[in-house]
């Protein structure tokens, strides 16, 4: 190969690397603004659960559960979770469920 053909190869394996690492960084850029998106919507979940069983039952029993309540990362477990903290009858019906769900 010549001087020439080894620079334009040179050239192109470059420019290709370089592609794919802007790909990969664009890449990870995404998946981790969709992840903070996730864990946002889990959060804010996991507050509304809490501020409605505040309002309903003891907030210092509440509390007790907010470590279990932050550990969950299944949105749809969490809006479960909500609409039963409006409809059950007590705290104690409420962490059973949370027990069974586990």
């Amino acid at each position: 190969a010549t001087m020439y053909e080894s620079s334009v190869v040179q050239y192109f394996t470059e420019k290709a690397l370089k592609q794919g690492i802007e790909q990969g960084i664009e890449q990870g850029i995404e998946q981790g603004i969709e992840q903070g998106i996730e864990q946002g919507i889990e959060q804010g979940i996991c507050e509304s659960i809490q501020e409605v069983l505040e309002l309903r039952f003891q907030p210092e029993a509440v509390r007790r559960l907010a470590v279990r309540l932050g550990a969950i990362d299944d949105v749809q477990r969490l809006k479960r979770l909500h609409r039963a903290a409006i409809q059950v009858p007590s705290l104690e019906a409420f962490r059973n469920l949370l027990d069974a769900d586990e």
